[in-house]
């Protein structure tokens, strides 16, 4: 006896997971911008003990490599770059699913870490901000080459943004008194448009269970 195809998901199973998907995405967000503030009162020791320093790496000190990128000058600086992440969260999260996010954070991280090794002069460093320049970039470029034309003015502000840091410095908004590391937004940014091109955007959750 033949088996009848699976009936497609009913309008509410399908509000019912994006809803789902949506709340689980919100409180990933919540989770990363309470653990940068959380971080950010630390005060100045922990910042010491976790920053991204060259010295400190290189007398095996290896847990910065990764906890540099989540502590911050401040907690101005902190809240600077959790608005950042949020913002990057309103506009590009639905791109690829939180594996895929991980994978492009793992993959900035790394370029980032090196880069500041290999390419760059400097001895410390600390501030989300060059993962935010992989994540932005990444999303930007994946909807560019998915057609969306937004994401060309969102794109040319950013190259823009880019080109000038490198140029003629820190944008005039950056927050006075908070020294900034261009290489570290340069290097995030450059792993992130691989990545872009390189990962197609992942399925929304309503096809998968259409398909399955």
């Amino acid at each position: 006896m033949s088996r009848s195809a699976s009936p497609p998901p009913t309008r509410f199973a399908r509000l019912r997971s994006a809803t789902g998907t949506e709340g689980a995405w919100g409180l990933a967000l919540l989770v990363a911008c309470a653990l940068l503030l959380a971080l950010a009162l630390g005060g100045e020791a922990l910042q010491q003990a976790l920053r991204w320093s060259r010295t400190g790496i290189a007398a095996g000190e290896h847990w910065r490599w990764f906890t540099g990128h989540f502590v911050h000058l401040d907690l101005a600086h902190a809240a600077l770059n959790a608005a950042g992440l949020a913002l990057v969260w309103a506009l590009f999260a639905r791109v690829w699913s939180p594996h895929r996010w991980l994978l492009i954070a793992a993959l900035g991280l790394a370029g980032i870490d090196l880069g500041l090794w290999w390419l760059s002069d400097i001895e410390w460093y600390v501030g989300l901000s060059g993962l935010l320049n992989t994540l932005a970039a990444a999303g930007i470029v994946r909807e560019i080459v998915d057609g969306d034309r937004m994401a060309w003015l969102i794109g040319a502000l950013g190259l823009a943004k880019l080109v000038s840091e490198n140029l003629s410095g820190p944008m005039p908004f950056m927050q006075p008194g908070i020294p900034v590391v261009l290489d570290a937004h340069l290097y995030g940014a450059l792993v992130g448009m691989v990545c872009g091109l390189a990962m197609r955007r992942s399925a929304p959750a309503a096809t998968q269970a259409a398909g399955a």
